[in-house]
């Protein structure tokens, strides 16, 4: 019996929602955890941001993705965040980090969890998966993480970002 992973379900469910002929044109490349870059890859991306970075996240403690939002921030690329009601009572949270910085960060509290894991870049960069913005993400568990090249694709997730 083959295992199903996420990746799969992941990829099964975007050729679902944007067919076939959209997914074979759109760049995509694909990490794992541990230790698989997943947190450098992102970083490269928030770096190459020209005008807008929109950040979903369920749990974000990342020092390295917190100071590339900043930095991003700093040189006047737009940066917004919505985080899970639980980073509010987490001892550490990048979110301090970014709002003390200056980045507008809110919490979606209207969700019993607020389970995201995404950033759309400049309207046509996707980054998601069940990959956590953090350093246990990173380093010990096996979590996955997509980057796509689609502006279609990013409209459907700033029209859900600006739900929430």
């Amino acid at each position: 019996m083959h295992k199903i992973t996420a990746q799969f379900i992941i990829l099964l469910w975007l050729i679902l929602l944007f067919g076939c002929s959209t997914l074979n044109n759109t760049p995509t490349q694909v990490y794992f955890s541990p230790n698989g870059g997943c947190t450098d890859a992102i970083v490269k991306e928030i770096s190459m941001a020209k005008s807008e970075i929109l950040v979903q996240a369920y749990s974000f403690t990342s020092k390295e993705i917190a100071k590339a939002l900043v930095d991003a921030y700093k040189r006047g690329v737009r940066t917004e965040i919505i985080l899970d009601k639980s980073n509010k009572s987490q001892k550490y949270s990048a979110a301090d980090f970014t709002y003390n910085m200056g980045i507008p960060t809110f919490i979606d509290a209207e969700h019993q969890i607020a389970h995201n894991k995404i950033m759309i870049i400049d309207k046509e960069t996707v980054i998601t998966g069940s990959f956590n913005f953090t350093k246990a993400a990173e380093e010990k568990n096996a979590e996955n993480l997509l980057i796509l090249k689609s502006k279609e694709l990013a409209k459907s997730y700033i029209d859900n970002w600006d739900r929430h």
